[in-house]
């Protein structure tokens, strides 16, 4: 799928109304296809969504099949207070952080408070409480996210986002696998477009070990969203997941390109430098996520350490920290397997992975296509862990 053209435009309150100015503009040459304003009722900006949409398809003689015609005439909410709210929940969901996504969680159950029957913004809720699941105990995080999850499928059953985050949470967390599967694909059906879906879908394709069939979905999801910094990093994770590592390291320095305040493919990068043997560059992309994510601390620590006594002795000291830090707040097992994963110690990287196990690590569910793992995959312990997570049979 090309992208033909893009659609901008500019929004202005005015009062109990506001003034919206859009315009079609063609992707390859950056020419005006079609533009116009709207000025209406602030009630009116979720029905706005539909007017531009037909607007568009009679300016250029597209043709809607029914569902695409449903889609359009459906509003989420009638009310304007709730869409704003469920917009700023969704705004401070991208950015990812832990604090963010706590900051994205209230505004979700505000815009709830205004309408208790907005779907989207239970599906919001559901995004935020499985996001919050990697910086906080899963046990809390996830039953939280499927009820919220649930409660959008039970106002609304065609709210994509509801089932592609269902999808997210019984992949995750109940090890569903094949109903985790449905639920993408019911997402997919419902919008077929619906980038972040397919990059969730694709997700799971890689935990699969469905290498083509996950790259495929990984290109459909930037291709419906070619801004998209999340389907953009997860190309790169599919890629390394894929033992693709070149490509992988080419994914995610384009997607930093995108937007260098991005952590999360800095983080990834990492790790695909690790596995290249490329220890300078690992450690100053793990030292710019950290940053990011406000960690100047570690990532100091991290810098300090290996300038003055190398690479294993870097990720030890990071290590430490990590599990001092374990005695007052939630560290990830998994994220601690990596780490002496990467330092080729088995016994500790098998400790840390069956801790991941009895907390229900939400990324433990990728353990057997992580290059960082390849070394344990004849080890017996390994093998009984991956048959107990439902990733292999027998």
């Amino acid at each position: 799928m090309k992208v033909g053209a893009v659609l901008v435009g500019t929004l202005v309150q005015r009062g109990d109304g506001f003034h919206l100015e859009t315009e079609l503009v063609n992707s390859t040459n950056g020419t005006e296809v079609w533009g116009t304003q709207y000025d209406r009722k602030l009630s009116d900006i979720a029905a706005v969504q539909a007017d531009i949409v037909r607007d568009i398809s009679e300016k250029l003689k597209l043709r809607l099949n029914a569902a695409d015609k449903t889609k359009l005439a459906k509003q989420n909410t009638e009310n304007w207070e709730a869409y704003d709210l469920y917009m700023k929940g969704r705004y401070y969901w991208n950015k990812f952080t832990d604090a963010d996504l706590k900051r994205s969680v209230n505004y979700f159950q505000q815009a709830i408070a205004q309408d208790p029957n907005y779907a989207q913004a239970y599906a919001g809720l559901a995004d935020a409480y499985h996001e919050l699941a990697s910086t906080n105990p899963p046990r809390e995080m996830m039953p939280l996210a499927k009820a919220a999850a649930l409660k959008a499928l039970q106002i609304d059953d065609s709210v994509a986002n509801a089932h592609a985050a269902l999808g997210w949470i019984k992949w995750k967390y109940d090890w569903d696998f094949p109903g985790a599967e449905r639920e993408f694909e019911r997402a997919i059906e419902l919008d077929r477009e619906h980038s972040e879906g397919l990059a969730m879908y694709a997700d799971f394709l890689d935990s699969m070990g469905r290498v083509d069939e996950a790259l495929q979905a990984h290109r459909q999801a930037v291709e419906a969203d070619p801004m998209n910094l999340i389907a953009n990093s997860n190309l790169g994770d599919g890629l390394y997941s894929a033992h693709k590592l070149d490509e992988a390291i080419a994914q995610y320095k384009k997607t930093i390109a995108m937007d260098e305040n991005f952590d999360a493919p800095h983080y990834s990068l990492a790790f695909a430098y690790d596995r290249k043997g490329m220890q300078k560059e690992a450690i100053s992309e793990w030292q710019k996520a950290m940053t990011g994510y406000g960690d100047t601390k570690t990532a100091a620590l991290l810098g300090g350490v290996y300038a003055r006594s190398g690479y294993q002795a870097a990720l030890r000291a990071w290590i430490d920290d990590v599990k001092k830090n374990a005695n007052h707040e939630f560290v990830s097992p998994f994220a601690v397997a990596l780490m002496y994963g990467m330092l080729g110690d088995k016994d500790s990287a098998m400790e840390w992975l069956e801790k991941a196990y009895e907390d229900r690590d939400v990324d433990l569910v990728t353990v057997n296509v992580d290059p960082v793992f390849d070394f344990l995959h004849s080890d017996p312990r390994f093998q009984d862990l991956l048959r107990r997570v439902g990733l292999t049979h027998g």
